[in-house]
């Protein structure tokens, strides 16, 4: 298996080497020269098997040629332990109806990045090795929220490794920002930014394509990589809990062996989607995916128009992971359709005006098996609201958005197949926005409101949240720096 730029430059590497650069050297995302499939009887066999077996397997498949099978079920054992994931890394229950939800925030950090942020440094460090590489490698992250604090508690006193984040001051809710200011670990970093996300997203893009910082960094003995789905190590495990999931429904009765299902995850940035969109192409049963939007939309409008325009206002919502305008990983679904020369000529537009359109062709193809749908700000807590009064289940902010996308795609679109919703935080990462649908009375104290909540519904707090507020703070978040400054904290950190 060989690694390709989606853009078409640079020579092909090994899984290692893109796990370790993260980024390709032309500015493109790697991904692999083809995609491995998977059988009727392999997927038989995976559903008789645990997460860390399907893990390993799943991800042997696309990163054989420098990885054993042995040494990946030895780090997905570790990753996915009852410790880390009590009860399981990726549960799927059943709310009522056609609807289905993969749980997703069972982890050290309450949200579906630490299935991905729990393996990912230990292939990363297993990389580094196997390229023979003894510089000190330093992880930059732009975060909406999740991604950041995933990143530094999977990186945190890693050997050889340290980690910067970026998140955007007013873009991230209150817990998040707690979540990363009391990080504890020897190598990590923590800044919060004047802006959006998008801007601390071009500000990381901007440091990995100055050839001047990385000869600095060079010189320092450290390079430059990425923890952000940029990054292929972070993808791939991403494709296992789909996986995953569908032989969980098997087994449980919920659909028969080798039965369609569709899924709607709720995504600004295109990579959770994209992993499920890639177990597809390997061969599981999925027929149709619903992209679910918040207020910035702009998804939405790409696949209902094929225009993709980020000049568009940018709104700060109750979901703010999705509060995204540049969604980077539609480049690699536009490899997979249109090749690297037509994807360089989407990206280098994107960059000059912030927009490009498809050709008529591509968003026809592209139509036969996503369909866009958003959620606003009022049906967003309407959807809790609703969810908790007619099942009973208890969804944050981002889930809620899938949830409304996917029932009206149930009601106006395909009944008939089970649909199958990515939860993708705990309610309570976002207690004050859920409490309020709810009609509960918020607290002058925000981080009073998971108390609330929990006295409300019953339902208890998850203990990586549980008395956050009253950590010790290490990296101000009132005190934000300007995106044209990171460079300069990258250097001299």
């Amino acid at each position: 298996m060989k690694y390709v730029s989606t853009r078409g430059g640079g020579t092909p590497c090994s899984s290692a080497e893109a796990i370790k650069k993260g980024l390709a050297e032309d500015g493109g995302l790697y991904f692999p020269s083809e995609i491995p499939t998977l059988t009727s009887d392999e997927l038989s066999e995976l559903c008789r098997q645990d997460y860390p077996h399907r893990a390993a397997a799943i991800m042997h498949r696309f990163l054989s040629d420098r990885f054993s099978l042995e040494e990946l079920l030895s780090d997905c054992r570790e990753a996915y332990c009852e410790n880390s994931f009590p009860g399981g890394a990726a549960p799927v229950v059943h709310p009522g109806d056609g609807l289905y939800v993969l749980e997703l925030w069972h982890g050290p950090t309450a949200a579906f990045k630490d299935i991905a942020l729990q393996i990912m440094p230990r292939l990363f460090v297993r990389s580094v090795k196997k390229t023979g590489d003894t510089r000190q490698a330093h992880i930059l992250v732009a975060t909406s929220g999740d991604t950041g604090k995933a990143a530094l508690e999977g990186y945190r006193d890693i050997d050889g490794v340290k980690i910067s984040v970026f998140y955007p001051v007013n873009g991230v809710s209150r817990v998040q920002k707690l979540q990363m200011a009391t990080q504890e670990g020897k190598n990590v970093r923590v800044y919060s930014v004047i802006g959006n996300f998008d801007d601390a997203q071009n500000g990381v893009k901007k440091i990995f394509g100055d050839a001047e910082i990385n000869r600095v960094l060079d010189q320092k003995g450290e390079f430059l990589s990425s923890a952000n789905s940029i990054n292929w190590g972070r993808l791939v495990p991403q494709i296992v809990y789909y996986v995953s999931a569908y032989c969980d429904m098997v087994t449980s009765g919920a659909i028969r062996p080798f039965e369609e299902i569709n899924v709607c995850v709720p995504t600004g940035n295109f990579g959770n989607i994209l992993a499920a969109y890639i177990a597809k192409c390997m061969g599981l049963p999925i027929h149709s995916f619903v992209c679910a939007s918040n207020r910035n939309n702009v998804l939405t409008d790409f696949f209902e128009t094929g225009i993709y325009n980020r000049n568009r206002p940018f709104y700060t919502t109750t979901s703010p992971s999705m509060d995204i305008l540049i969604s980077s990983n539609l480049e690699r679904l536009l490899y997979l359709v249109c090749g690297s020369e037509m994807t360089a000529g989407y990206m280098k537009s994107l960059a000059a005006c912030g927009c490009y359109t498809v050709t008529d062709p591509i968003r026809r193809e592209l139509s036969h098996v996503f369909s866009g749908s958003y959620c606003g700000e009022e049906s967003t807590a309407e959807e809790i609201r609703h969810i908790w009064q007619t099942y009973r289940y208890l969804a944050d902010t981002h889930t809620a958005v899938g949830l409304h996308c996917a029932e009206e795609y149930l009601a106006k679109v395909d009944g008939k197949r089970k649909m199958l919703v990515v939860s993708t935080a705990s309610p309570y990462k976002f207690a004050p926005a859920v409490l309020s649908a709810l009609g509960g009375e918020l607290p002058q104290n925000e981080t009073e409101a998971a108390e609330r909540l929990r006295d409300l519904t019953g339902v208890p707090v998850p203990k990586p949240l549980d008395g956050i507020a009253k950590r010790k703070i290490r990296f101000d978040p009132d005190q934000p720096i300007k995106a044209e400054d990171m460079p300069t904290v990258v250097t001299e950190d």
